[in-house]
């Protein structure tokens, strides 16, 4: 994957610490790349672009929640009623 040119933001809504964000990069034509901040040089998770704004509709949307039980802070889709 070639990510020459790619443009890294952070959200945001990131907390100030920079202990738990991600950097997306938006700008590539065919590929969004998605990578830890406190890793730069580490792996890329890449997405099409349909699938990232797929996945970004349904959390602005409120399909998935916090698992507060669980200490890792897992996100977990809505379960139907």
């Amino acid at each position: 994957m070639d990510l020459t040119g790619a443009v890294w933001r952070t959200s945001t809504r990131s907390d100030n610490g920079g202990s738990t964000c991600v950097e997306v990069a938006t700008n590539l034509p065919e590929v969004v790349g998605v990578r830890d901040s406190k890793d730069r040089q580490g792996p890329v998770l890449s997405f099409r672009p349909a699938a990232w704004a797929a996945f970004t509709g349904a959390l602005v949307g409120g399909r998935f929640t916090a698992d507060t039980s669980n200490t890792s802070r897992r996100w977990a889709p809505l379960r139907s009623a």
